[in-house]
């Protein structure tokens, strides 16, 4: 009879990965969708904030492209400019792009409520804290400096910029795991608000928690939220739930306040030999 050998890791977690629009600022996730709706109508050709948020996670070239490819956009734009768009009307876009969202990001930089406090409880766990993004390294350096005078300053940042190819791909994550020298990869938490985000966790072999409220999702600020009913708002929380269950993250909380007490039972899953 032949027997194979099964290394299970059973030591707790050492990192958590965090987003940044809409996971840990800028409730709504809104400077780059306020852009994206900006870009296409200096082209001529109207999107919906929700068209907008679509590709939501995405590098920003990648996610002007893929807003060009949704039928009604295309259709848009072949009525506009008598032909379907072309990779140098994305990279057109792309360099409008840039300094457009550079003048607003600073605009969108208050922490999502709750924020601290998950990174309060992350460090007395002695978590590492890393971070994913879709903006570029330029975009970056000018919200890591926002985020500092705010209190937040991640170990690590790893923009889609940095990496092959961004989410969702698990470049950016193991580059995380590499800077912040954390393994295995099931030792860490992925947090986000998109379903990139989520499936970029996945890829990496991490746990991923997807957060529903604050974030692309449900597409709101605290100030439209409080307008809603409470069964519009319920009615909304479920499908952003559902979308992002289906996806296959293995926790779905409102937003990062809810984050630590998931830890404790992804602890104890760890220590019963379970994997991502």
């Amino acid at each position: 009879m032949n027997f194979v050998f099964h290394r299970t890791y059973r030591g707790p977690l050492q990192a958590v990965i965090l987003d940044w629009a809409g996971t840990t600022m800028d409730y709504g996730c809104y400077a780059p969708a306020v852009v994206f709706v900006d870009v296409y109508r200096r082209k001529g050709v109207p999107i919906s904030i929700a068209e907008a948020r679509v590709p939501m996670g995405a590098h920003k070239k990648v996610h002007i492209r893929k807003i060009s490819q949704l039928e009604a956009v295309a259709q848009r734009w072949l009525a506009q400019h008598g032909r379907p768009p072309t990779e140098d009307d994305v990279e057109a876009m792309f360099q409008d792009f840039i300094p457009l969202q550079l003048a607003c990001l600073a605009d969108y930089a208050d922490l999502v409520p709750g924020t601290l406090e998950a990174l309060e409880d992350f460090r007395r766990r002695g978590l590492k804290i890393g971070s994913t993004t879709g903006y570029t390294g330029e975009m970056m350096k000018l919200l890591v400096a926002e985020a500092k005078r705010r209190g937040y300053e991640p170990d690590a940042t790893v923009c889609a910029t940095d990496v092959p190819a961004g989410r969702p791909e698990p470049w950016m994550c193991l580059q995380n795991a590499m800077r912040l020298g954390v393994y295995p990869m099931e030792a860490i938490v992925k947090v986000g608000d998109t379903l990139p985000d989520i499936e970029e966790g996945l890829n990496a072999g991490m746990w991923t928690v997807g957060l529903a409220k604050t974030g692309n999702e449900l597409g709101l600020n605290e100030a439209e939220i409080a307008k809603l009913d409470s069964a519009t708002l319920t009615a909304k929380l479920t499908v952003a739930n559902r979308r992002m269950r289906q996806t296959g993250a293995h926790y779905v909380v409102d937003g990062i306040g809810d984050v630590p007490a998931l830890l404790d039972d992804i602890n104890a899953r760890l220590a019963r030999g379970e994997r991502p």
